[in-house]
């Protein structure tokens, strides 16, 4: 059996992973990474992470070690997200961070300790003509094979997903089957490694921000805004709106942000203007051997939690198209487009831009 590097987060997926392996025979390593800075509002959860790291490794009674790579961390994706938001856009920091730091600089440290590395993802993997591909979970409803689309295809060798085949109610069964002490702890679903926070308050602290005007699509200033970095578009929460003279009696949605003058564009109604005819990417990452045409048919997501859409994709040297089958809505530039052909994720890019005239590939 080989000597297998657990990237253990404090949690009951990574904990649960770490078992099935020693189960299953092999030597196993747990390896923690401290990856923020604790800040004085005391949200960050890193020191009780390793303590359940801790506890769960000495109920396995397997070695563990902890690394610090917050320095890395801040330099190639906390920055990131920062500028991005700068610019207006909304990024996913967890998707950079699999490439950047779990499977970049931690995979890099864990393989001088052992000859494969696993973590808690819920997704499985294979290979095509000796590359590894990336292949959905069983597990449908936590299926993260989203946030692995911008995982080079080396990154992905000596890698292992020991709960690719598992569905969440039999990872806390097993936990608490063998008493761990996160077998009931939360899911985390704040920013990554950083944590639940009030975003605004957080992000203030980086960033400056500019109140400015909230005009309708007729450019009738309505309200103010507080920072159009604080803004997504669709989004319904949080404008601060209330009934408008002469405007229907409806709820309020963001369907642009423009720099330029610093102003928040919002509509009433059912959100026509948010529907476009596809997309392009200002990146392309392809996993393991693609044998598709330059234009060819599949499926794709463009955020994390929308079912997969039918789509004709155009691929370029540095980008790809994407023309949808159905007009998509809220499609957000700095998010990614992801692309499925069956159970196998092909990969994915950063949005660029969105098109709302029809066009052909």
């Amino acid at each position: 059996m080989s000597t297998v590097v657990v990237g253990m987060s404090g949690g009951v997926d990574s904990s649960v992973a770490a078992l099935l392996l020693k189960e299953q025979g092999h030597d196993v390593i747990g390896l923690f990474m401290h990856n923020w800075e604790e800040q004085e509002d005391g949200q960050c959860t890193s020191a009780q992470d390793w303590a359940d790291v801790q506890a769960v490794c000495g109920k396995l009674g397997i070695p563990h070690y902890s690394v610090n790579f917050s320095k890395e961390y801040g330099e190639r994706v906390f920055k990131y997200f920062l500028d991005e938001y700068s610019k207006g856009r909304t990024p996913n920091p967890d998707v950079l961070c699999n490439r950047e730091i779990k499977f970049g600089v931690f995979r890099d440290y864990a393989l001088r300790l052992g000859n494969t590395i696993a973590t808690g993802h819920y997704c499985n993997i294979s290979s095509v003509s000796g590359e590894p591909i990336l292949l959905k979970a069983k597990d449908t409803n936590k299926d993260q094979t989203y946030f692995l689309c911008d995982t080079r295809t080396e990154q992905l060798n000596n890698v292992i997903f020991p709960l690719g085949n598992t569905v969440k109610s039999e990872v806390r069964a097993l936990a608490a089957k063998y008493g761990l002490i996160t077998s009931t702890k939360k899911d985390s679903t704040g920013i990554c490694f950083i944590g639940e926070r009030k975003f605004r308050a957080f992000l203030s602290q980086y960033l400056p921000s500019k109140a400015g005007a909230i005009v309708d699509t007729e450019g009738r200033e309505i309200g103010t805004h507080a920072g159009l970095m604080y803004y997504t578009l669709g989004q319904r929460r949080g404008l601060g709106i209330g009934g408008v003279k002469g405007e229907a009696q409806d709820r309020w949605y963001v369907v642009e942000k423009r720099l330029k003058d610093n102003t928040l564009v919002v509509s009433c109604g059912e959100g026509e203007e948010l529907l476009t005819y596809g997309l392009k990417t200002e990146s392309i990452n392809l996993i393991g051997k693609v044998d598709k045409p330059q234009i060819f048919r599949c499926t794709a997501k463009m955020r994390y939690r929308q079912s997969e859409q039918p789509v004709t994709v155009k691929l370029d040297k540095d980008c790809f198209t994407i023309k949808f089958d159905a007009r998509q809505r809220a499609v957000t530039p700095g998010q990614y487009a992801v692309l499925y052909d069956g159970e196998r994720c092909l990969g994915g890019g950063v949005i660029k831009e969105t098109y709302k005239e029809n066009f052909s590939l």
